[in-house]
């Protein structure tokens, strides 16, 4: 079989049920690795600079709550149409437009996996360091971006897999870490429930508290975009028109676990702070008065955590877009190594200070995104689409050259005023885009451009799961077939 048609890239085909081979439970686990991220651990720390500890973690968890559903109300995309993100936003963005927030997104999720290696790295090098005296950072960085790529590489069952086998260790570490953490506050005349290193008045308060909300969607605004490249690989029940019913397996994972396990990460970050006056993990830990043993252990769980997080957050993400751009002669398994040389190119040892607003600045634009998703999936197309043009070159999702420039238009607008405040950017962004995009593709552009699945509004013909429908695209001919 030779496809010349990069539209139909097989690793990027609709996903059927056979191939959801990821339980409820299992996205769970898949969380409490993910929800453990540098981010939460200096959420915590700045946090304490004019919050008392319950403040910073109730905002910890509002700013999950809301952003988890968020992730849960984009990702039906998935459990719907088995449909990844490049290949989905081809509807609002048009199949060459696709590759501009898609590639936004590719990038961020390279240089986090940059990041969050290198910090995993530096705690690879302690536990080595510790053990047999080997000090080498940058030898464990490499070593360690081979090991997650090749984990990514097996597939989502392999990432399940270890994830099954690192969530309980880092819960128990963690816990551990709290513990003893809360004990060198303690030898300090702390009381972390009480510690706040510069107290301010309420309405600097409140402005405190919702620097947390927001710091806390703006890094998760990511994963808001693009959750759906791992729901497609999430168990959901066939024929079941209840939207809870039928995302159980994700609201589980993001609205109840996610919040939970990054809020008691966030509070790690804040004691770490009260008590040694650094809220980087790697960085406290050197400076607890404890065992090589112990503190080999706790170096255990930042390894853990931050392998757990990378590749379904942010390796499955980028390698997706790059098998997008390159179609067929771009393979999952090639999109998986070109993260990784970015991540390496990005050198997050040296340049971190950079790298850092360019990801806060980032995560606003792909704001913007995320209210074109739901704007153009729920509110315009009513969750209906026509898959199968998806896949066409010379289909309905074309537009103009490629372009729908009613997505071009609002995610600039958005992205735009996101980036002028970006105390509040994913809610403004979100906000803007989407009612940018509502009214210029509900009353220009879709007028200009006709979408079969709002002329004719069939859910037997535009809906997958809810009407046990699996998409299957043919590659090698111009004809697209369905199966009930």
């Amino acid at each position: 079989m030779k496809n010349t048609d990069y539209l139909k890239s097989p690793d990027l085909l609709p996903s059927t049920q056979k191939e959801r081979v990821v339980s409820t439970f299992g996205f769970g686990v898949m969380w409490v690795g993910m929800a453990i991220v540098i981010s939460a651990f200096a959420l915590g720390g700045a946090g304490m600079a004019n919050l008392s500890l319950f403040w910073v973690l109730a905002a910890s968890m509002v700013g999950c709550i809301l952003i988890g559903l968020f992730m849960t109300i984009t990702s039906d995309v998935g459990i719907e149409h088995g449909l990844s993100f490049p290949v989905y936003i081809r509807a609002p963005f048009g199949t060459v437009g696709t590759h501009i927030p898609a590639l936004i997104r590719a990038t961020t999720a390279s240089i986090w996996f940059g990041i969050n290696t290198y910090f995993g790295a530096t705690a690879m090098n302690a536990i080595f360091n510790i053990f047999w005296g080997f000090d080498n950072w940058f030898i464990c960085f490499i070593v360690f971006i081979a090991v997650q790529l090749t984990n990514t590489i097996l597939g989502i069952k392999a990432i399940e897999r270890f994830a099954n086998l690192a969530a309980p260790t880092v819960i128990i570490i963690a816990i551990w870490m709290y513990v003893i953490l809360g004990k060198e506050a303690a030898s300090i005349d702390r009381n972390v429930w009480t510690w706040i290193e510069e107290p301010v008045s309420a309405g600097l308060m409140f402005t405190a508290f919702m620097l947390i909300v927001t710091g806390t969607m703006g890094y998760w605004a990511t994963l808001a975009n693009d959750l759906m490249n791992i729901s497609r690989y999430v168990t959901a029940p066939r024929f079941e028109r209840n939207w809870w019913k039928r995302n159980k397996g994700m609201w589980v994972g993001s609205i109840i676990v996610m919040p939970i396990v990054q809020t008691f990460v966030v509070a790690i970050g804040a004691i770490a702070y009260i008590a040694v006056g650094d809220y980087d993990p790697v960085a406290a830990i050197k400076l607890l008065s404890t065992s090589g043993i112990v503190l080999a252990v706790l170096f255990l769980m930042i390894v853990f955590a931050q392998w757990s997080t990378n590749t379904p957050a942010n390796v499955v993400p980028a390698a997706t877009v790059f098998s997008n751009i390159g179609g067929p002669k771009v393979p999952y398994f090639l999109g998986v190594i070109i993260a990784g040389a970015i991540a390496v190119l990005s050198r997050p040892w040296a340049i971190l200070d950079v790298i850092i607003p360019f990801l806060i600045i980032s995560g606003a634009i792909l704001s913007a995104t995320v209210g074109i998703i739901i704007t153009d999936y729920y509110i315009i197309r009513k969750r209906r689409l026509n898959v199968p043009d998806l896949y066409e070159g010379d289909g309905q999702y074309r537009f103009h050259h490629g372009i729908n420039w009613a997505g071009m238009i609002s995610f600039i607008l958005g992205g735009g005023v996101a980036l002028l405040f970006q105390t509040y950017s994913f809610f403004v962004g979100c906000i803007v885009a989407g009612v940018a995009y509502y009214f210029l593709a509900k009353h220009w552009w879709f007028k200009k451009y006709q979408q079969a699945e709002l002329e004719d509004p069939s859910d037997e013909k535009y809906l997958g799961t809810t009407v046990g429908r699996d998409w299957v695209i043919d590659v090698e001919k111009k004809e697209d077939t369905k199966v009930s």
